[in-house]
C-alpha cells in the first residue's frame, strides 16, 4: 500500500466516524414544529368533527380550524441537525416534554385525558354561552360500580328519593344521609332519550361513611341533545376554544367567520375563560400554510404570537368565549376586533 492510499484511508476514518455518529447516535432532544390543522366545521374520515344529534343544526361554511404542534422523538444527531437547520422546527430538551419520572405511555395517556377534558369543557362553555340552564351532570361512571349500567355520562340528575336537587351541594347533602347498602331512587334526564328512573344499591368507599354512588358529577349547563367531537389521537387541552366556537356556529344562524379562513387555539374553562397554550408560533405557521388569514390568540400568548412574523395572518386577541364570538362577528362585518 503506497503512502497516498494510506493517507486517504486515514483521512476517511474521521469522516466515516462522523457519519456513523450522525446516523446512529440519538440525542436527548425533541423536535417541535407545525402540526396538522383540522376544520372543526368539516369532516374527518367521513364523520363530522363536531357532530350534534337531537336538535336543529344550522348549515355552516368556511373554515374554523384547530391547530396542533408536531413532536418528533428519538432523533439521531443527523436528524436533529437537519430539523434545526430547516428553521421550521424547535429543539427542546426531552425532559421538558417527557419528564423522566413518567413513561411515554403515561404521558400520552395524560394528554389524551386532557383532550377529552377539553371536549367536555368546550361543550359546557358553548352551552353556557347559549344560556342553557345548569343541572347536576354526570361526568364519569365507575365501572365496576353501583351505578354502572344504570346511569350514563351526560345524564342530568333531577331528584334523589323524590327530593329535587338543583346543584351539587343539594345532591351531596342527600347522599350524606345514606349508608352503604341503601337503595336510592334517582330521577334523571338522558340526552336524546325520555327521562328515566334508576334504583341504585349504594356501595361502600373507604373515604366516606355514607353510601357510595360511583359517579363523578358537576354543576354544568345541560342540553337534551348530544355533542360529539370526532378527532382521535389528538392530545392536550388546547382545542377547547375552537371546539366551543364550532358548537356555537352550528347551533346558531349565520356563519361566525363569514368568508374568512379562521384558525386558532386556546384552552377554555366551563365558564368560557380562554387560557394560554404552548407552541403558539408553530400553530400560527401551520395555520398560515393551511390558508388561514385570521388566527385567534389567547391574550396571554400575544407577545409570543407577534414573534411568529407570518405575513397575511391577522392575530386576534381573545380573553374569553364571548369576546371570541364578538371578534368573529366584527370581522365578518368588516370591523376591527381586538388585536395582539
Amino acid at each position: 500500500m503506497n503512502r497516498r492510499v494510506l493517507t486517504l484511508l486515514v483521512a476517511l476514518v474521521p469522516i466515516v466516524a462522523f457519519g456513523v455518529l450522525l446516523s446512529l447516535v440519538t440525542v436527548p432532544y425533541v423536535s417541535l414544529g407545525p402540526g396538522p390543522t383540522f376544520n372543526t366545521l368539516g369532516e374527518v374520515d367521513g364523520k363530522e368533527v363536531v357532530d350534534i344529534e337531537g336538535t336543529e343544526v344550522h348549515p355552516t361554511t368556511g373554515h374554523l380550524n384547530m391547530t396542533t404542534v408536531s413532536q418528533r422523538d428519538g432523533l439521531t444527531l443527523g436528524q436533529a441537525l437537519t430539523l434545526w437547520m430547516s428553521g421550521r422546527e424547535q429543539l427542546v430538551p426531552r425532559d421538558l416534554v417527557y419528564p423522566p419520572d413518567k413513561s411515554k405511555d403515561e404521558i400520552d395517556e395524560a394528554n389524551t385525558t386532557d383532550f377529552k377534558r377539553s371536549e367536555d369543557t368546550a361543550e359546557y362553555a358553548a352551552l353556557a354561552y347559549l344560556k342553557y340552564p345548569k343541572a347536576v351532570t354526570v361526568e364519569t361512571v365507575n365501572d365496576p360500580g353501583p351505578s354502572a349500567g344504570k346511569l350514563e355520562e351526560g345524564d342530568a340528575i333531577d331528584a334523589v328519593n323524590g327530593k329535587p336537587v338543583a346543584n351539587i351541594d343539594e345532591f351531596t347533602a342527600l347522599l350524606k344521609n345514606t349508608k352503604p347498602g341503601d337503595d336510592i331512587v334517582i330521577d334523571f334526564r338522558r340526552k336524546n332519550a325520555p327521562p328515566g328512573v334508576a334504583t341504585v344499591t349504594l356501595g361502600a368507599n373507604e373515604d366516606r361513611e355514607y353510601g357510595y354512588l360511583g359517579v363523578g358529577v358537576r354543576d354544568a349547563p345541560w342540553a337534551p341533545f348530544t355533542i360529539d367531537f370526532n378527532l382521535a389521537n389528538i392530545g392536550g387541552p388546547s382545542a377547547g376554544l375552537v371546539f366551543s366556537l364550532a358548537v356555537i356556529d352550528k347551533l346558531t344562524t349565520g356563519d361566525l367567520g363569514g368568508e374568512k379562513f379562521i384558525a386558532g387555539t386556546g384552552t377554555i374553562t366551563p365558564e368560557g375563560k380562554v387560557g394560554s397554550i404552548g407552541g403558539i408560533t408553530h400553530k400560527i405557521l401551520a395555520a398560515s400554510e393551511a390558508g388561514a388569514t385570521v388566527f385567534l390568540v389567547p391574550a396571554d400568548n400575544c407577545a409570543e404570537a407577534r414573534s411568529a412574523d407570518e405575513d397575511g395572518v391577522e392575530l386576534v386577541k381573545v380573553e374569553n368565549l364571548e369576546q371570541a364570538v364578538d371578534a368573529l362577528n366584527t370581522l365578518s362585518a368588516g370591523g376591527e376586533p381586538p388585536r395582539c
